[in-house]
């Protein structure tokens, strides 16, 4: 009863905002309601915590806003500059399918920024640049949402392993804990990044074609997942380029730099082999119809200059170097070694002890995505040498677009903390994610492996983040390994990948990513767009975890596999190929 108790705000969310297809901002406060209702009346949590909990919640909502702001800013003054008219015929010059340009923009260099940044900023930083290349606010939100997965796991420098996996695990400190895995803890947190890395390079293999298949099923003219699976070679390209350095790196470096260096050196491959024509797909070049055609539900309200009506006046390197530098001063600001990261995280505002509850709240906003995006853009307008009016333009849109999004998050984040922080009630329980979790655990028994992802998924899709997904379950997911007598370091590999997956559907994320590009109230119909990418993540990751603990041998994994795998294959046989007597395009391609 207290599982199915504390299901009740996940499906709430789920069935206004996905199934009824209410905005975030009615979904998200009904929500609040629920989750603080359940806090009050069934867990018996004080007062005091659930009010602090909601300001803790806030205060984290107005962060997001703060880099959600930065990165509209960003793309607007790129657009007022005039930097997008040479970054759009820049990329049009690699190929102007846009299937390729996808690939290269979320799944590559979102991978990258995802290795910098972390926590949101790649869909941020993303979604608006696909935009300014000229595809539907939708479809760049979508995109941008789907790669929010493989590299998750190794965001911000690693943040989701060496803290929320870490702290989730007690630091080392819990006895249980170091007494089964029987080794030094900086062992412990390497051995489960390099079982973290091999899922994703594994289950991570397919997410660019799924990504374009998706993008051609839903904002195609044809609305068909053929032309997404006739670009199987470039989207194996990419995959491979992506995630092998990226197993590489975790295996030989640690946890800091797979998604960073994978992204990096991905994004080198597969332009220099664009260029030359490599693995392009063959059956024509694929665009959007025309945006008159578009449906309504796709375009937002960012109002971009038309490249097509401005003069060619920028060199590319100038264009680009807002976007270098971003890169650039977020790995100088994260990295340990550096003492730029404790300098700016020593500027904190913080709230101790809030209401008497002992839940401290602190901020430190020099060190936020946000404020490394405003830096750029003053940067930016000194380096394009942009007037008062255009600079003063990006500025005034930017407010407009990011007020739209503030109601929803302001509501989503607080009911997140609320139901995390649901313990130390007067009713004994453990919090509302832990009793939803035992419950299904104590359901499915010793095929829990399977099942293990899509806690992690869950996790984030509450929580809006990997490394809180990772904090809430890790010793969870432990404690279920050890029960059913499995590795428990998978298990906790395993929860990892599912809390990295979950991002592709967790509200905010989709609220924050839909708010840079002005797409207001359409994030259930976003949330049904990537719920498949989701759900094969964690199926899938947690078939291939469930086989490597129980051997190769025909069970319930290794037939979730074959199936899949028999799945994709049949389709790429099927549609995967040139329509016939469509002309080659790989000249066309190169010489664009």
């Amino acid at each position: 009863m207290l599982s199915l108790l504390a299901l009740v705000p996940v499906l709430t969310v789920f069935l206004f905002l996905v199934v009824l297809k209410w905005p975030a901002k009615s979904a998200m406060p009904l929500a609040f309601v629920v989750t603080v209702g359940l806090s009050l009346g069934v867990w018996e949590v004080p007062f005091n915590q659930v009010l602090a909990a909601t300001v803790d919640g806030l205060i984290t909502a107005l962060t997001l806003l703060y880099i959600i702001f930065g990165a509209i800013l960003l793309l607007n003054t790129l657009s007022e500059s005039g930097a997008l008219v040479t970054i759009r015929k820049g990329l049009s010059n690699v190929s102007p399918d846009r299937r390729v340009q996808a690939v290269i923009i979320a799944w590559l260099f979102g991978s990258f920024i995802e290795g910098a940044a972390g926590f949101g900023t790649p869909a941020a930083v993303a979604a608006p640049l696909l935009v300014g290349l000229g595809f539907p606010a939708m479809a760049a939100v979508v995109c941008a949402l789907i790669i929010q997965s493989t590299p998750v796991s190794f965001g911000a420098l690693g943040t989701p392993i060496l803290v929320g996996v870490s702290s989730g695990l007690g630091e080392g400190k819990l006895a249980e804990v170091t007494q089964v895995v029987g080794s030094d803890w900086e062992t412990v947190i390497f051995t489960i990044g390099t079982k973290v890395a091999l899922l994703h390079l594994l289950t991570g293999f397919f997410i660019p074609l799924l990504m374009v298949s998706i993008l051609t099923r839903f904002f195609g003219k044809n609305r068909s997942f053929r032309e997404g699976l006739r670009a199987w070679k470039f989207a194996f390209f990419a995959a491979l380029a992506m995630t092998i350095p990226y197993y590489l790196t975790a295996i030989t470096l640690g946890p800091e730099f797979p998604s960073l260096f994978g992204g990096l050196i991905g994004l080198a491959i597969v332009v220099w082999g664009a260029r030359r024509g490599w693995f392009l797909p063959q059956d024509g070049i694929w665009d959007f119809d025309k945006p008159e055609t578009w449906d309504p539900e796709w375009v937002g309200n960012l109002r971009l200059n038309d490249p097509a009506h401005l003069p060619i006046k920028m060199p590319a390197w100038k264009a680009w170097t807002p976007y270098l530098l971003v890169g650039l001063f977020l790995i100088l600001t994260r990295l340990d070694a550096l003492p730029l990261k404790g300098w700016l995280n020593g500027a904190t505002i913080g709230l101790d002890n809030l209401f008497g509850s002992g839940i401290n709240v602190s901020v430190a906003p020099l060190y936020l995505p946000g404020t490394i995006f405003i830096a750029v853009v003053l940067l930016t307008g000194l380096i394009h040498r942009m007037n008062r009016t255009a600079f003063r333009k990006a500025w005034s849109d930017t407010f407009r677009t990011t007020g739209l999004a503030s109601v929803a998050l302001l509501f989503a984040v607080p009911m997140v903390q609320v139901f995390i922080g649901s313990t130390e009630g007067a009713a004994g329980y453990d919090s509302m994610p832990i009793e939803l979790a035992k419950g299904v655990a104590d359901a499915v028994g010793s095929v829990w492996p399977i099942f293990a992802p899509s806690i992690g998924a869950l996790g984030a899709f509450i929580a809006g983040s990997n490394t809180v997904s990772n904090m809430m379950f890790s010793l969870f997911q432990f404690g279920v390994g050890t029960r059913i007598g499995a590795d428990p370091t998978w298990i906790v590999a395993l929860q990892a990948i599912g809390g990295a997956a979950g991002n592709m559907i967790c509200v905010h994320n989709v609220v924050a990513a839909s708010a840079t590009v002005g797409l207001i109230n359409k994030e259930g119909m976003i949330i049904r767009k990537t719920l498949m990418p989701t759900a094969y993540y964690a199926l899938f990751g947690g078939a291939l975890g469930y086989t490597i603990l129980n051997g190769f041998a025909f069970h319930i994994g290794t037939g979730i596999i074959l199936l899949t795998l028999a799945v994709f294959i049949y389709l790429l046989v099927r549609f995967g190929g040139t329509p016939p007597g469509l002309p080659e395009t790989r000249s066309a391609n190169k010489g664009s």
